[in-house]
């Protein structure tokens, strides 16, 4: 009878509610992480676990292939950045207005490459960028007059494939996350801007970029996160995790190299332990820029 009582009462409900989560979330995150940072400084072998400290880290900054996948992976976050944030926001404007008909067709048709899978996604852009003369990309080059080119062997152009990929499968999402801040704005604001005579640039400059934010600052935190994070576009779209001189390697598929296909786990804990510490570190700079701990005034 205690233990009924305990289990509805009204102050122990929202502990036993959580509970699932906190276990989960201890059991798969918090219980990997630990585990992670104690072994980045071990060398993990076959049966052996020796301690060697602070020799991962010392490896690692003067490990070359490292640098090349951060710079990867840091040139991916900032373009995909500088992409996915405007432009959503700009269609989600737009699509907020009066001017856009059968908005739910749209909003379906931005959703659904999103839903579909990166294994899939990544093998017909492989496909559409392949250096050959029947690839999709390169009949477009020909109906232009342009010779073939080798979009996946060279940097520039292998960074547009993956760009496009990117766009394609996350531009839909990031419009539904503006959408939903959209719909916070009282609408009375649009209408005194209208009887004071103000343009729609003015509008969408004084009171939806203002009040639009904090759903700006969440779409900036994920893609901050994701862009420094993508593995798996870049393993399907050069059909594995050797690109040429490594234009395609990211910090989580040297990762993978290191601790999957090396076998060298305690190296690649160190190199997740560090691209997590570059995630918070950046996350934490531009939610200070963007005055995200300054407390409101009452």
């Amino acid at each position: 009878m205690k233990v009924k009582k305990f289990l509805f009462s009204q102050k122990t409900a929202p502990y036993i509610f959580a509970l699932p989560f906190i276990i989960s979330f201890l059991v798969f995150w918090v219980y990997p992480l630990i585990s992670a940072f104690v072994m980045s400084f071990q060398d993990i072998g076959a049966i052996t676990v020796d301690w060697v400290g602070f020799k991962n880290y010392g490896k690692l900054l003067k490990d070359k292939v490292f640098h090349t996948a951060m710079i990867n992976s840091f040139e991916y976050m900032v373009f995909t950045c500088a992409l996915l944030i405007p432009f959503p926001m700009l269609y989600a404007v737009l699509m907020d207005g009066n001017l856009v008909k059968a908005k739910g067709v749209w909003k379906a048709l931005l959703y659904l490459p999103a839903l579909t899978s990166v294994v899939i996604s990544g093998t017909l852009f492989r496909l559409m960028f392949s250096e050959y003369k029947t690839g999709q990309m390169n009949v477009l080059m020909a109906m232009l007059g342009l010779p073939a080119i080798k979009w996946l062997k060279t940097k520039w152009t292998s960074e547009i494939a993956l760009l496009l990929l990117c766009c394609w499968r996350w531009t839909g999402v990031n419009t539904l996350y503006f959408m939903s801040g959209l719909k916070s704005i009282d609408k009375s604001l649009y209408e005194s801007a209208d009887i004071d005579g103000a343009t729609g640039w003015q509008k969408f400059k004084f009171i939806t970029i203002p009040l639009i934010k904090p759903t700006t600052i969440y779409v900036l935190t994920i893609s901050i996160y994701a862009g420094l994070a993508m593995f798996l576009e870049s393993f399907m779209l050069w059909a594995g995790n050797d690109s040429p001189k490594n234009i395609g390697l990211t910090i989580v598929g040297y990762l993978y190299k290191r601790g999957i296909q090396k076998d060298d786990m305690g190296y690649a804990c160190t190199v997740g332990v560090v691209l997590l510490l570059i995630a918070l570190v950046i996350n934490f700079i531009q939610l200070w820029l963007n005055g995200s701990f300054k407390k409101e005034e009452r």
